[in-house]
């Protein structure tokens, strides 16, 4: 089979395309015939060793496919079952191992590059909103990089709660989306000081809730446009890392929250992962929750897309096609 593997850590030139045998499904396990995986920030981070792993490794956490080939005592699964799958190594390949208790089956008819495609960050967008800082009708929430994958998808989820969007943005293009998306208000980070800004959008108050996936160059203006007691939820660090920081300066700046969670802690047992897997795929398919796949690229080209990714040239998903 084909796979993007990594033997050394380093930049998107360590992703290696090459052949591998296919792998045998253990107990508890099962394989899994990839028709689409979705490229995210963190494997960018575990190609740089930000996120440690043993080497070498397939990069990927998260694909849709059907099933193949069932390990010893899985139940629930048949063969031919579409499924999908996240916060697993092995994705970007032409086969997959899941292990049968965070793997979840698919509504029917619900596209498999759908599934791929929203996956992981459905439900990373599902938890900020609904169990991270759970937004309600008249909240303000500062989102940047709302026009990036999970951007769109958390936009959209705090709009239909009710909640007001400012949104950070370089582009008109990107304005455009992030507007179909609901947001309220733009900021151009490029042209404007989002921190001026957000404090003119709100008189001054300051927004409820920061939801930051962009990390050093943001965080210290992001925590001045929280209202006291705000919360900033810091999910990515696509500037790179945020320096140390001390946390006197939360209570200096109005008794502040601060949390850097992670989608592995919202969905870590089996009843967590399918209620918020289905609520996202059934927002999807009854297409109240709208996903863009504008960047589909061979399995080979891996390389490229990271390049792109970390660029932010990319809007919305991008998915690698085995």
């Amino acid at each position: 089979m084909k796979a993007i593997q990594v033997s050394q850590i380093g930049g998107p030139e360590v992703l290696a395309f090459v052949d591998l045998p296919i792998p045998s499904p253990k107990a508890g396990e099962v394989l899994v015939k990839v028709h689409a995986s979705g490229v995210n920030f963190i494997d960018i981070y575990y190609r740089e060793g930000r996120y440690k792993t043993q080497l070498p490794f397939i990069n990927g956490q998260e694909a849709a496919g059907t099933v193949e080939a069932i390990g010893e005592g899985v139940e629930g699964f048949a063969i031919g079952d579409p499924v999908a799958w996240c916060n697993v190594l092995g994705t970007y390949t032409e086969y997959g191992i899941a292990p049968a208790d965070r793997l979840v089956k698919l509504p029917a008819g619900l596209d498999l590059k759908l599934a791929a495609a929203v996956i992981l960050q459905g439900m990373t967008a599902h938890y900020l909103a609904h169990a991270t800082f759970p937004l309600k009708a008249g909240d303000t929430a500062l989102i940047h990089a709302a026009a990036g994958g999970i951007g769109l998808l958390l936009t959209q989820m705090a709009a239909q709660i009710g909640a007001r969007v400012i949104a950070t943005v370089s582009t008109e293009e990107k304005a455009a989306l992030a507007r179909e998306a609901g947001a309220s208000e733009i900021i151009f980070y490029t042209h404007e000081d989002f921190e001026q800004r957000t404090k003119e959008l709100t008189n001054g108050r300051g927004v409820d809730v920061v939801y930051d996936s962009v990390g050093k160059t943001t965080f210290e203006k992001s925590l001045n446009v929280l209202r006291p007691r705000g919360l900033m939820a810091l999910f990515g660090a696509s500037s790179g890392a945020v320096p140390p920081f001390d946390l006197i300066e939360l209570s200096t700046k109005g008794s502040l929250y601060v949390t850097r969670p992670t989608l592995r802690n919202y969905t870590s047992t089996r009843e967590d992962l399918v209620a918020r897997a289905t609520s996202v795929f059934e927002a999807v398919a009854a297409g109240r929750l709208k996903v863009r796949m504008e960047h589909t690229h061979p399995l080979d080209e891996a390389a490229q897309v990271h390049v792109d990714l970390a660029s932010r040239k990319t809007t919305g998903k991008v998915l690698l096609i085995p």
